[in-house]
């Protein structure tokens, strides 16, 4: 096979990463929703908003989305979802098999892209490699933002590490950072929400618990996935995946309700 690329240099690669780019953040300053965290509630959470016309900024502090739905448990890559959530799998053409009755289960790196193309594919919009830092507070009771910085800044020695983050505001803030609760919890640190932590593991109440308690926690800042464990203090559901994808879709329901 021959092949004769098109006549473009460096100059032009860098243009197009650069210019895009800077459209895409100037664009997405204010959005109607920011989740923080692309684990399968916060990718969830971004996709059925993005099918309603929800303007939709992602914020994941790795390389990577899709967080432990990779993985399953213990770096064996299956995933398990309990029934009803297998119909979230059938939604996003994700093959799957009842392992034993309402316990079904599934290869996690297939799964997490079809949940990763379906979020891409309904217009959501990605920063990855960036870190959330802070909340933007209005009136000092409604979370209105988010305050951003890039991840390997935090790797930076103390001394020199002095970058100062950007702000992003939007309508809402859904916190989808999995137990840390990173956006809960600074809330906490102004004593203005209750953060105790997650319980122990206790899988048949944790994921009814979890999608039960999925909503706004404080104005403006919904929390979905584990992190609603850790900011209700609920048992944790280890790995299995089920009320994270219906803890995200109860999300974005929450928010269009209040939007409309």
């Amino acid at each position: 096979m021959v092949v004769k690329f098109a006549d473009v240099g460096e100059q032009e690669v860098t243009r197009a990463i650069v210019s895009r780019f800077s459209d895409m953040l100037e664009e997405y300053s204010f959005s109607d929703v920011i989740v923080v965290g692309g684990g399968p509630a916060g990718l969830m959470t971004a996709k059925e908003l993005a099918h309603e016309n929800v303007k939709v900024l992602l914020v994941e502090r790795n390389n990577y989305l899709g967080g432990g739905f990779w993985l399953g448990g213990f770096l064996m890559n299956k995933v398990t979802v309990r029934e009803p959530a297998n119909e979230i799998l059938d939604e996003l053409g994700i093959p799957h098999e009842e392992y034993t009755k309402g316990l079904y289960i599934a290869d996690g790196p297939h799964a997490c892209s079809k949940l990763i193309a379906s979020t891409c594919d309904a217009g959501v919009k990605i920063l990855n490699m960036t870190t959330f830092d802070d909340v933007v507070l209005r009136g000092g009771n409604r979370v209105s933002g988010a305050v951003v910085n890039w991840t390997p800044v935090t790797a930076l020695p103390r001394e020199i590490s002095c970058v100062d983050p950007i702000a992003l505001e939007s309508k809402f803030v859904v916190d989808a950072t999995g137990h840390d609760a990173q956006v809960a919890s600074r809330l906490r640190e102004r004593g203005l929400l209750e953060v105790p932590g997650h319980g122990g593991m206790w899988v048949k109440m944790s994921e009814d618990l979890v999608v039960e308690n999925t909503g706004e926690a404080y104005p403006g800042l919904i929390v979905a996935g584990m992190a609603v464990a850790t900011v209700y203090a609920l048992p944790r559901m280890g790995p299995t995946f089920g009320s994270m994808l219906l803890s995200g879709k109860k999300a974005a329901e929450t928010i269009l309700e209040k939007l409309d």
